[in-house]
């Protein structure tokens, strides 16, 4: 490591976001209720600038929070706002949040968007974006796919779907353009300047069947076109296929990554690209490690890909005994920093790390 910085939560988390400036929000998942909402202030070694010898602030500090009655499964920090968006069981409601001002530490929720119609909906998944106005793009299936607008609560676009498929995860590509992924893997485009037509999804080629998938969205290489933006898909089986988001029903390389056994489950799967890394991408949620791949030397055989670096320190930081090892639930990159990231784990535990530069890009 070139630097790693440990924090324990009150409750464990399964989101993180980069909020305004250095700050991180997390949020607790447990069932029972009285769920934390905090914004942390992260250690001034991550500030964008290097920091020169030794710093004697190495912690996070919990800069403000507030209380959600309800499990928080994703957060999303409204850019240019100081609001925040949260969803998690029992339905598929939205919770807006409104982070204080300097002279309060509260977190307090200021309004809501309902649940879908119908019953039985998932938790809903979400985007955020600053468009004319903030937008938030939130959906649990298919067909229930919507944009609303955040402070006016107006509804601003509606999927136009037949199909029900459930939704792993969504992304605004830019104010116009969304990309949805289900969780069998199929990808849809849709663009909010047309008229609401059926959506159509394009099927993961040559995917196995049976596994639950998620999606990561990068940036295209400096100095290509806008519209050309790399997408990967990973699996519950730790299958990882990548796709150009302009051609999505073609695989442009594929590759496995290192998991427990196939049989894991897809409750906190993530994958994600480097913002500030070209071709490097991380995988978690399988165990409690996160693996970070170079994902330019893949090609279409599908082989087990060599990692360039696996951050272990949930694992080996979990309780003793016979208790069950910590899984990891979600990870993060900064977004300045090209290796630093941060990743969270099922006993509370937050981790940010930076390794050490090896040969390749990564």
């Amino acid at each position: 490591y070139e630097d790693l910085h440990t924090f324990e939560l009150q409750a464990p988390t399964r989101v993180i976001e980069w909020a305004r400036g250095n700050r991180v929000c997390v949020a607790g998942y447990g069932q029972s209720g009285g769920n934390e909402i905090l914004q942390l202030l992260a250690p001034p070694t991550l500030q964008v600038k290097e920091t020169q010898g030794l710093c004697p602030e190495r912690d996070f500090k919990v800069e403000c929070g507030g209380f959600s009655n309800r499990p928080v499964y994703s957060l999303k920090h409204v850019p240019d706002t100081s609001l925040l968006v949260t969803s998690g069981p029992p339905d598929s409601s939205l919770q807006v949040w409104q982070v204080s001002a300097e002279d309060s530490d509260v977190i307090k929720r200021v309004s809501a968007v309902p649940a879908e119609n119908g019953t039985g909906q998932p938790w809903a998944k979400i985007a955020t974006v600053s468009a004319r106005a903030p937008w938030v793009l939130h959906g649990s299936r298919l067909d229930s796919v919507r944009i609303t607008e955040v402070e006016s609560g107006k509804n601003v676009y509606a999927a136009a779907s037949r199909n029900g498929e459930e939704l792993s995860s969504l992304a605004f590509l830019d104010c116009h353009t969304l990309l949805l992924c289900c969780a069998k893997g199929q990808l849809c485009l849709a663009d909010v300047r047309q008229p609401p037509s059926p959506l159509e999804a394009a099927s993961v080629p040559s995917a196995p069947c049976g596994e639950r998938w998620c999606m990561g969205v990068g940036r295209g290489p400096q100095g290509s076109d806008s519209r050309s933006r790399p997408v990967v898909r990973l699996s519950s089986g730790g299958h990882l296929i990548l796709t150009d988001v302009r051609k999505t029903s073609e695989s442009l390389a594929s590759a496995k990554c290192r998991v427990p056994s196939p049989s894991s489950g897809a409750e906190f799967l993530c994958v994600s690209w480097a913002p500030a890394l070209e071709g490097c991408l991380a995988v978690s949620g399988f165990d409690g490690t996160v693996h970070v791949y170079d994902a330019q030397s893949w090609d279409g055989s599908g082989r087990e890909a060599e990692p360039v670096f696996v951050h272990k320190g949930h694992a080996f930081g979990g309780a003793g005994g016979g208790a069950d090892p910590p899984q990891v639930t979600v990870h993060a990159w900064h977004p300045q920093k090209p290796r630093t990231l941060l990743s969270a784990a099922s006993d509370g535990s937050l981790h940010v790390w930076d390794w050490v530069q090896s040969c390749g890009k990564c």
